[in-house]
């Protein structure tokens, strides 16, 4: 099935409350674009064009809602002295982390977007990506917040324990982890591409509520005003189990909240809905990875039956960033099924479609 229009057409459109032909869609497929490109994933983290070409090759192919540069957590703490290993074919990951000590705090110094480390190739894949795409589909590129780069500035074990045993210290690493970010935040800005945040520490899996409001909260408020400030939406991710913090982010006054699979689409909705778009949550790895087209189509209708009705809007994503070797024709089950449901959605629709799922399966 062909889509009726661009994903910008139909984002402006749903904005202005004008008729769409479907709900946005975007399986988050991340560095999974390589096996649809056909390159090594070392090869994103060494060319601007080819990030930027792997990234388009895999919208033509399933014709999602957003594209978004962002290959790994680790390239602001990289650019400040961290350093990350590169396997040839999987995720960067990070090595040894910037500093060891509390004491060398002060010796770190925000990183420059256009010359350290990686930045400015990112930046790069950014205008490859506008001249490629630019008035067809919003450009993202993704940003961890202040707070999970802090983690990767002094290692995650001893960033923990730093949380008790001294929480000024974790203030400081965050105060030049925001810089570092802003800084390059303003400069993808300039390119004309909107900043996604990913806040995986702040997860409550990780800390706790009261952690989070005390380390992360300020921290990715002032980074949220800045790019609204600037003139753009921001979409916040964050891992695991966010329930118990969804009031906090929402009150940001965010363009999108996005939750993970391990999260309630309905209690998210009857929570926030009200006060922010959700996007999710199809579970990216049981069901994307592992699952069959069926489970992924299944699960995909069950999404929206769950959020279709979300007050300030849903979007059908994947609850986080899809394992590399995700199938394709799983990717392209989530898209069919939202073309399917069309729009505006009828709900009475969407239960005969699993219902006949669920038949299926007999």
């Amino acid at each position: 099935m062909k889509d009726q229009m661009t994903p910008m057409e139909r984002a402006t459109a749903l904005a202005k409350g004008l008729p769409v032909d479907r709900l946005q869609c975007n399986p988050n497929v991340a560095n999974g674009v390589a096996r649809i490109y056909g390159c090594k994933i070392l090869e994103l983290s060494q060319s601007a064009e080819t990030l930027a070409k792997a990234q388009v090759a895999a919208y033509r192919k399933f014709g999602y809602d957003s594209i978004r540069i962002f290959t790994d957590l680790f390239p602001w703490a990289e650019a400040m002295g961290a350093k990350v290993k590169y396997p040839e074919d999987e995720t960067a990951d990070l090595a040894e982390p910037a500093i060891t000590d509390v004491s060398q705090i002060d010796s770190l110094r925000p990183a420059d977007p256009y010359k350290d480390g990686r930045l400015p190739l990112q930046l790069d894949a950014m205008k490859y990506l506008m001249d490629e795409v630019k008035g067809e589909i919003g450009c993202s590129c993704g940003i961890v917040g202040a707070f999970t780069n802090a983690f990767f500035l002094m290692g995650v074990n001893k960033t923990l324990s730093m949380i008790y045993k001294d929480p000024e210290a974790v203030h400081r690493l965050c105060r030049v982890s925001l810089e570092t970010i802003k800084a390059y935040a303003a400069a993808a800005i300039d390119i004309g591409i909107t900043p996604a945040i990913s806040e995986p520490m702040s997860s409550c899996t990780v800390v706790s509520p009261k952690a989070f409001r005390e380390f992360s909260l300020p921290y990715l408020k002032e980074l949220v005003d800045f790019i609204k400030s600037k003139g753009k939406g921001v979409v916040v991710h964050i891992c695991g189990q966010t329930n118990k913090i969804w009031e906090d982010v929402a009150g940001l006054g965010i363009a999108g909240l996005s939750i993970d699979n391990v999260a309630s689409l309905a209690d998210c909705k009857r929570m926030v809905g009200d006060k922010v778009k959700i996007l999710g949550n199809v579970d990216p790895g049981v069901t994307m990875f592992s699952g069959t087209p069926e489970e992924v189509r299944q699960s995909t209708l069950q999404c929206i039956l769950d959020a279709y009705d979300s007050p300030k809007g849903y979007m059908v994503m994947s609850g986080c960033s899809l394992p590399v070797d995700t199938p394709q024709e799983n990717i392209q089950a989530m898209m069919d099924a939202v073309r399917d449901v069309g729009y505006p959605v009828c709900p009475d629709r969407v239960r005969e479609l699993l219902h006949a799922c669920e038949k299926g399966k007999k």
